[in-house]
């Protein structure tokens, strides 16, 4: 019998007993779901959709300074 079997053997029958509810389950399951979401969201290095828009526009405006400093050093160029 594997782990995953255990387990479910053994909440059903707290569930049988009375000792947990179909609600603490549920709870237990969403809980252990969102833990893993947010390891996994950790290990992908993911930013929110706030910091992404930030960090977009400083590139935006980076790539215009970029580009004011090409034109500048073409005209310097050109005698």
């Amino acid at each position: 019998m594997n782990n995953s079997e255990k387990i479910l053997k053994l909440l059903s029958s707290f569930i049988e007993n009375g000792i947990l509810s179909s609600k603490d389950v549920k709870k237990e399951i969403f809980t252990n779901l969102k833990f893993k979401k947010d390891n996994m969201f950790e290990k992908l290095e993911l930013v929110n959709r706030s910091e992404f828009e930030i960090l977009k526009k400083l590139v935006q405006k980076q790539d215009k300074e970029i580009i004011k400093l090409k034109k500048k050093s073409k005209k310097v160029k050109k005698p």
